[in-house]
């Protein structure tokens, strides 16, 4: 009979589980809407709900585990949820505590970027390598360390948020309570807001962003290409502050190889010469030259098969 691990992406927006088998095969997959309320026991139950309907779809298997990647600060051995900026009611959660009172299986809880860091690792982009970085720009920017072969936790289970190093000492104001972050430069919604200020620093009225109400960074991304000179402006903005932030990294760790993925990595043509020139000039040269930053291989899946082998290594 072939184990599989219910993995579980647990996203702001969309709650994704598959079942996953332990060469990484994904037997079958569901999405729902992540239900809002004050009430955290409902996101427990739309899991359960996800998980019956994953396990109604496959054959002579046997869940070993369930496996939840979120958007938060954890504490991996407790099960603990400290904070979840984007699903609040998720803050001080016990998260396994409450998946394995309903569903009666064990339960992991890895954050959502480590999750990514782990199943890039695993199947993807740094496959093979024991020394690596991953780093996701989506609405923020989240990062997972990897140290010859694990993860990077740190003691209080906080580490590799990345999105939160300074790379502007008098910046712009950011959800974690300081200033300056690298994600209010380089995440989706930076690209916006830095977007919109530029239009308006430069009264262009001619760029195609003005002509837009409801702008998203992928809107910026097809203006870019077309030849907007102020859309390509804020994507090498992208990359210079990603460029400070990796060039430290770099300088610290010493990885073999950066890992770039989440939904704001569609602009990828258009930072990453910038990035790339600012890790060249503020690295030491032989960790810069050593270190191969990649594209994400993975996609969405990234998370989901990172908590699956989480879980396969834990039971």
């Amino acid at each position: 009979m072939k184990k599989i691990v219910l993995a579980t992406d647990l996203g702001g927006t969309n709650l994704r589980m598959a079942a996953v088998s332990s060469s990484g095969e994904i037997l079958s997959r569901v999405k729902y809407k992540t239900p809002r309320s004050e009430n955290a026991q409902e996101i427990v139950e739309s899991m359960a709900k996800a998980a019956k309907e994953c396990m109604a779809t496959v054959e002579d298997c046997e869940v070993i585990a369930i496996a939840a990647a979120v958007p938060g600060t954890i504490n991996f051995e407790k099960g603990l949820i400290f904070k979840a900026p984007n699903l609040p009611e998720l803050d001080r959660f016990e998260m396994v505590k409450a998946l394995e009172e309903k569903l009666q299986i064990k339960a992991i809880l890895e954050n959502d970027a480590n999750a990514a860091a782990i199943g890039e690792s695993w199947l993807g982009a740094s496959k093979n390598v024991n020394n690596s970085i991953m780093v996701t720009l989506g609405t923020g920017v989240g990062g997972g360390i990897i140290i010859e072969g694990k993860i990077l936790r740190g003691i209080d289970g906080t580490a590799a948020e990345i999105g939160h190093i300074n790379v502007e000492p008098e910046g712009h104001p950011c959800g974690c309570g300081s200033f300056g972050c690298v994600e209010q430069y380089s995440s989706a919604t930076a690209i916006v807001r830095i977007a919109r200020e530029l239009i308006e620093r430069e009264e262009n009225e001619f760029s195609k962003i003005s002509e837009k109400e409801d702008l998203t960074s992928a809107d910026i991304y097809e203006i870019a290409n077309e030849g907007d000179d102020i859309a390509k402006e804020v994507f090498r903005r992208q990359g210079y502050y990603l460029g400070l932030m990796l060039a430290g990294l770099i300088n610290t760790l010493n990885p073999e190889t950066i890992v770039i993925g989440g939904g704001a990595s569609a602009g990828w043509d258009l930072f990453i010469d910038s990035l790339k020139e600012q890790v060249k000039i503020r690295s030491y040269c032989e960790p810069a030259n050593r270190a191969k930053i990649e594209k994400a291989r993975l996609g969405d899946d990234a998370g989901i098969l990172g908590v699956a082998k989480l879980g396969f290594e834990k039971v």
